[in-house]
């Protein structure tokens, strides 16, 4: 029987177990919490989670569950974080995967032998234990949220300077000038938050974003869009942004930045309350900064204003620290895997969950730890040289976005889904 180590116990990693065991494998899973869900336990005393009090789902029930265990059927159309773990902890329960993980443990290094087998370096979180085993396989699941990348502007804020990694709820925000960074689904959130109790908050864009409603004529925002799917998308994609005009208005008819791309170009900003925010005067809306002096920020409109906390909501870096850079390095550049799982010029290892849907991960996740297991098992190999299809993969990618950092990684959630699942048709 193979031994095959998983990294991590979120979303991505139970289901990895879950399929990893199912072909017949030995699995041992490390994760540095004290119980499963990764990012979505909210408070955890690692420091891992990235989520807030408030936090619900972006994406609806209505598409953001395991095909092998759905969502009870009470679930909120957007889960808060709170349900959501409750989800997590159902699924591991139901599929016995609690006696398959080290909880409390941090894998420290990961290295290749001669042999293709796999030694992983790993730390007791309790004793301070540090052993070492090896494995015939390795699945990384540890995420992309947990190393923040914060902006660089000349000079220097001499105020509250934190990354929405470290932001939890808008209480210490309190009767504050709070200045936002950013305007993904964080940025709004938090701007929203804070702008409930602060004395002032102001939310500055380098670009204008489209803001999504979570309902849209009474469906839910994902489920409206895949209705239109029929269209071809040089149609949908006017489509869409007509109807979020229709809906909501235009952008720079309320001081945010005009958005000048296509609607999918950046990362989908699903919020029904910014607008309004900004409508009622909670939330000032800037341009890009230009640079900080102090507590105050000169912003490229000529502007200035001061603040007491700056809040750069401004992504992660996607960093495996517990490898050799030479080894794997996906922190620059793009990220050369087929189905973001298999990775050319390194045997016996897969990532799961590596990849930003226009939707839900986990489902996707769960279906690339079907594929990659049956890969191990000899049930499943790709139709051709891995070099020509991770490139012809990178080349051809589901939608042509922003060359930023942040859209590295980018697939369509739905378009994932059916290459994974025709893959998985091939399969033995």
């Amino acid at each position: 029987m193979k031994k095959v180590a998983v990294i991590g116990a979120g979303p991505s990693g139970i289901t990895a177990i879950k399929n990893f065991k199912d072909q017949g494998f030995s699995v041992t899973a490390y994760e540095r919490c004290s119980g499963v869900g990764g990012n979505w336990r909210y408070n955890d005393p690692s420091g891992h989670s990235s989520v807030f009090e408030t936090t619900h789902i972006i994406s609806s029930k209505y598409t953001s569950y395991y095909e092998d265990f759905p969502l009870p059927d009470d679930a909120s159309d957007y889960p808060s974080h709170q349900e959501l773990l409750q989800y997590f902890q159902a699924y591991t329960n139901h599929f016995k995967l609690n006696g398959s993980i080290k909880f409390n443990t941090e894998v420290m290094h990961c290295s290749q032998n001669k042999e293709d087998k796999w030694k992983v370096k790993w730390r007791d979180l309790n004793t301070n234990e540090v052993a070492e085993t090896e494995f015939d396989a390795l699945v990384v699941c540890n995420g992309h949220h947990h190393a923040p990348r914060y902006p660089e502007y000349p000079g220097e804020f001499s105020g509250e300077y934190l990354h929405s990694h470290q932001y939890k709820k808008a209480s210490p925000f309190a009767e504050k000038k709070v200045l936002v960074i950013g305007g993904g689904n964080s940025a709004c959130d938090v701007a929203v938050e804070t702008s409930r109790i602060s004395k002032i908050t102001a939310i500055s864009w380098r670009r204008g974003y489209y803001l999504i409603p979570k309902f849209m004529f009474g469906l839910t925002s994902d489920i409206f869009a895949l209705k239109a799917r029929w269209l071809p998308r040089f149609l949908r994609l006017p489509f869409m942004k007509f109807m979020l005009e229709l809906i909501q208005g235009k952008n720079e008819d309320i001081g945010l930045p005009k958005v000048t791309n296509h609607i999918l170009a950046t990362h989908p900003t699903v919020n029904s309350d910014l607008y309004n925010a900004v409508r009622h005067g909670k939330v000032k809306p800037k341009c890009d900064i230009e640079r900080f002096d102090g507590q105050t920020v000169y912003f490229q409109d000529g502007s200035h204003e001061e603040f007491d906390v700056v809040i750069a909501c401004t992504g992660y870096k996607i960093k495996h620290t517990f490898f050799d850079k030479e080894v794997i390095n996906f922190e620059e550049g793009p990220v050369n895997l087929l189905h973001k799982m298999l990775p050319v010029d390194v045997k016996n290892l897969y990532f799961i969950g590596l990849f930003q849907p226009l939707g839900c991960i986990w489902p996707g996740a769960e279906l690339q730890s079907k594929l990659a297991a049956k890969h191990l098992n000899g049930k499943w190999q790709p139709n051709g040289l891995l070099k020509d299809l991770v490139e012809n993969e990178l080349d051809n990618p589901d939608v042509k976005q922003l060359e930023t950092a942040r859209h590295t990684i980018t697939v369509d959630d739905f378009s994932f889904r059916y290459r994974l699942k025709k893959e998985l048709s091939k399969a033995s």
